[in-house]
């Protein structure tokens, strides 16, 4: 029994993962009626942004707001978030609108894309530093809002919208997520000290949150993974195209914040992504196939972090 339950917590987030990816499969296979699924759509659409709501304010109630500043590797990171993404647009514009324009749109997304919410809970379990990163969050998601209304309607010219129009969706699609939580525990902390005492309290609640938001997210991965309708060729390009950026990011992002004594919450912040935001840039402002991206990244960012609280685990032993 001890070993099953060792075995359980070195592989909590694969077998997670799979769990995620099996509920898809069981409930494709059941033959439920289209107001049945579409009634789970909607809800695993509510649900998945309370579950990141609610992560976000335990992790932030662990955080004092006087402490969240700018770093020096902020600029670093931000400066390569921004020049890749136009490196990859300028690709997307000189090769032919086919496959090869598809794999740039790709990494476009998932360059300029911001760190993940819950890169957080991840950066607390490997023993980051949670304030760097939350800084970095906060400049990541400013970047992308800038950046990419500037630049895909140049890849894109089909979409019709201005920057003013692009950059007003991208703010209220993404920041209420980012800043209520932040200014709720901030509340907490200043007026219900009993009310977050009892937060504290539960013992890595954040992260197994975490974990069933992510049996989530690797349900709807499935699904749009089994109806893109993508040829194997481009299905292939795009599985190296992602591995090969997850990689990039971690790796740039652990050099630089190393330089700063910083390599954990640097390797997360320029890793770690917002996928859900992949994808709906990909669907708001881009080539719809273009989304897939965002679930096969996930795949890989996370199968990273697995691998990493693996190895943290361990070593505590």
């Amino acid at each position: 029994m001890g070993k099953l339950k060792s075995f359980v917590k070195d592989w909590s987030l694969p077998i997670v993962m799979g769990v995620g990816v099996l509920a898809y499969f069981l409930f494709s296979a059941a033959g439920f009626s289209a107001d049945v699924r579409q009634a789970a759509a909607r809800t695993v659409g509510v649900v998945q942004p309370l579950l990141l709501f609610a992560m976000l304010y335990i992790s932030f109630c662990k955080i004092e707001p006087s402490k969240v500043r700018p770093r020096r590797w902020h600029l670093w990171l931000a400066l390569i978030q921004a020049g890749s993404f136009l490196a990859m647009a300028a690709v997307a514009m000189l090769v032919p609108a086919d496959n090869a324009s598809v794999l740039a749109q790709c990494a476009m997304v998932c360059l300029i894309c911001p760190t993940a919410t819950a890169a957080v809970v991840v950066t607390d379990k490997l023993g980051g530093n949670t304030l760097s990163l939350v800084g970095y969050t906060i400049v990541s998601n400013l970047v992308a809002a800038v950046a990419v209304p500037a630049v895909v309607p140049l890849v894109n010219p089909g979409i019709g919208m201005n920057f003013a129009h692009s950059f007003f969706i991208i703010i209220k699609q993404v920041f209420p997520l980012l800043v209520f939580p932040f200014l709720l525990a901030w509340l907490t902390r200043l007026f219900f000290p009993r009310f977050l005492r009892m937060v504290l309290a539960v013992k890595d609640l954040a992260f197994y949150l975490w974990m069933f938001a992510l049996a989530l997210a690797m349900s709807v991965t499935t699904r749009a993974i089994v109806h893109s309708g993508l040829s194997a060729g481009c299905f292939a390009g795009m599985l190296a195209v992602t591995l090969v950026c997850c990689a990039l990011q971690f790796g740039l992002g652990k050099l630089i914040g190393g330089r700063y004594a910083d390599r954990i919450s640097g390797g997360q912040a320029m890793g770690q992504k917002n996928t859900v935001f992949i994808i709906w840039v990909a669907y708001t402002f881009m080539n719809p196939v273009v989304a897939v991206a965002g679930g096969l990244y996930s795949i890989w960012h996370n199968s990273v972090n697995s691998y990493q609280l693996y190895r943290t685990r361990h070593k505590a032993k």
